[in-house]
């Protein structure tokens, strides 16, 4: 770790129509297909910019070996924590886009399951004119393995065999707000469509066996997308300005989850609430009027 240190990486990227396509299928919500020369969605780089790591490369746990841009943090647990993206200009489906990444901080600390380490990456995004259009910070949280005196997680499903297909994972429910559904099936595909290797999204002997969940974990991308994606179902022309998202607690493949959405001054709230009525994510957006990408 003392050898390591941060650098930038700047490459330039197509907004690729195909990712885009896959994710639009997956939400299969409805809504048209963003094509070539259409503005992305708000969080769809996510899908359109995958970064895909040689084989080689690769760690046990799928995740691409450390110690190259992200530091050579030891703990074996990853989480996509949360972060917050600025909107400042539209990204359009199948452009050329510059992309400038670097790691801001690595952080270490204490808590109540132990050690766990604090890495946040902030990525700039441009159009082609060299404007910036996203700003965006992540938080990366390393974690030790687990031990018996960690907290339980609600109970998952036994295997993945005992998760019927659940069609669109996003279902309007009779009060006008929204179910979201997940089976293994869905979790393959968006980590197919992101270049996400990590082994706990589907592979359920490795999830429950080595990293101590008691079921195939839902990608916390995955979470967010879905609740901004409500932002576009529900047909409001208010643009988003900023996105700030936390990941508070792992959802499992095919638990019950319902979306909350809560109305601000200076835009709205969205919370994803798992079976035991607890936030497993949320996001706050900030808003102005104007079409929405």
């Amino acid at each position: 770790m003392n050898a390591w240190t941060a650098h930038t990486v700047t490459t330039n990227e197509l907004i690729d129509p195909f990712p885009v396509a896959a994710l639009a299928s997956l939400f299969d919500d409805g809504l048209p297909t963003p094509a070539p020369g259409d503005s992305l969605p708000p969080l769809w780089h996510w899908a359109a910019l995958p970064q895909w790591s040689p084989s080689s490369e690769l760690s046990s746990d799928g995740h691409p070996f450390r110690g190259s841009f992200l530091p050579p943090v030891e703990l074996p647990r990853r989480m996509f924590a949360g972060g917050n993206v600025a909107f400042l200009a539209d990204l359009r489906v199948g452009d050329t886009t510059r992309r400038v990444s670097t790691v801001e901080s690595v952080t270490e600390k204490n808590g109540r399951s132990g050690r766990f380490v604090i890495v946040v990456v902030s990525t700039t995004l441009f159009t082609p004119a060299g404007e910036r259009a996203v700003v965006e910070r992540q938080n990366l949280i390393y974690r030790e393995a687990p031990t018996d005196s960690e907290p339980n997680f609600p109970a998952g499903p036994d295997a993945p065999a005992t998760v019927v297909p659940a069609g669109p994972p996003l279902v309007a429910d009779s009060g006008g707000e929204w179910d979201f559904r997940t089976d293994p099936t869905l979790l393959m595909r968006f980590s197919a469509a992101t270049a996400n290797a990590h082994r706990i999204h589907y592979d359920w002997p490795y999830a429950t066996g080595v990293e101590g969940y008691p079921g195939l974990v839902v990608h916390g991308p995955l979470m967010t997308l879905a609740l901004a994606e409500t932002h576009r179902l529900n047909g409001t022309p208010d643009r988003i300005e900023t996105l700030v998202h936390r990941n508070r607690a792992p959802l499992f493949c095919g638990q019950s989850a319902h979306l909350r959405s809560t109305a601000t001054v200076a835009g709205h709230n969205v919370e994803l609430i798992g079976p035991d009525a607890g936030i497993r994510t949320a996001i706050e957006l900030t808003l102005s009027k104007g079409a929405q990408p």
